[in-house]
């Protein structure tokens, strides 16, 4: 299934197309005229396909983290369709990384008539970055839908610090991470606030919309300070639950790791 979202009138020209891989990675498509980025190509085949079906010409590829679900599509695409930039996180091992980045730099493509911020975001991995265009957020497995991804090498001060920061950005942020994760991790979110009626009403949207056999992703980052309890470390509600789980202090770095060791065996 290919879904393909034409996303208002932010600051970026292109449109984006959501290719899904594996069970429940997305890849995503920046797509203006004949020409395409690609973010997290994990798995080269549907990207390809998608590109010959759409008649584009692949330009870059756009790397959040060194996983092989994220990058393990790059060799293949770099043979199918010519040599094109490479870029990621100069800190990590990335297959044909060609334009190594360390979060701050602003990258211009002309392709697609649009600049991209690039985020350093550690906390999933050491290296993990975000990409910022506009108003759409391409954060891979660093922020979810009402959720946040594995410490797997990261500390969750870091973790806490990277998710801080992308909720700094305007509200209507849409936010395009790497997985459909949405229901699981709602569930998780009505256990740690029960009373939280905004959480209550996305469970119903996701649920709905999954029947469709839609994506829950994009979501914005309005919806996700509302329902997303990694962001919601201040919370009363959410500082009680740590409190239940052990936690004795209530600074946000602290919550945070309660939450997200309860969130690994939940």
């Amino acid at each position: 299934m290919i879904m393909k979202s034409s996303i208002g009138a932010g600051m970026a020209a292109f449109d984006v197309a959501c290719i899904p891989a594996f069970r429940d990675n997305y890849i995503w498509v920046l797509r203006h005229g004949d020409k395409a980025v690609v973010v997290d190509p994990g798995d080269a085949a549907p990207v390809t396909t998608y590109l010959l079906q759409e008649n584009l010409k692949l330009v870059a590829m756009l790397i959040t983290h060194h996983h092989a679900d994220h990058q393990g599509g790059v060799a293949a695409l770099l043979q199918q369709h010519g040599p094109v930039d490479v870029f990621g996180p100069a800190a990590e091992s990335i297959t044909g990384l060609t334009r190594p980045l360390q979060g701050g730099e602003i990258l211009s493509f002309t392709a697609i008539e649009s600049e991209i911020r690039v985020l350093p975001v550690p906390g999933h991995t050491l290296g993990h970055l975000a990409y910022q265009a506009g108003t759409r957020l391409f954060c891979g497995d660093t922020l979810f839908g009402a959720g946040c991804g594995r410490l797997f090498e990261g500390s969750p001060a870091e973790m806490a610090n990277s998710l801080a920061l992308l909720a700094a950005m305007p509200e209507d942020t849409e936010v395009f991470c790497a997985h459909e994760y949405t229901e699981m991790n709602l569930r998780f979110a009505r256990v740690v606030e029960p009373g939280n009626e905004a959480v209550v009403a996305r469970q119903i949207a996701a649920a709905a919309t999954r029947a469709r056999g839609e994506s829950t992703v994009p979501s914005t980052m309005a919806l996700e300070k509302a329902t997303n309890p990694f962001l919601r470390c201040r919370e009363p509600a959410v500082v009680d639950a740590a409190r239940q789980r052990g936690c004795t202090a209530s600074d946000p770095v602290a919550v945070f790791t309660a939450i997200r060791a309860w969130r690994n065996e939940f």
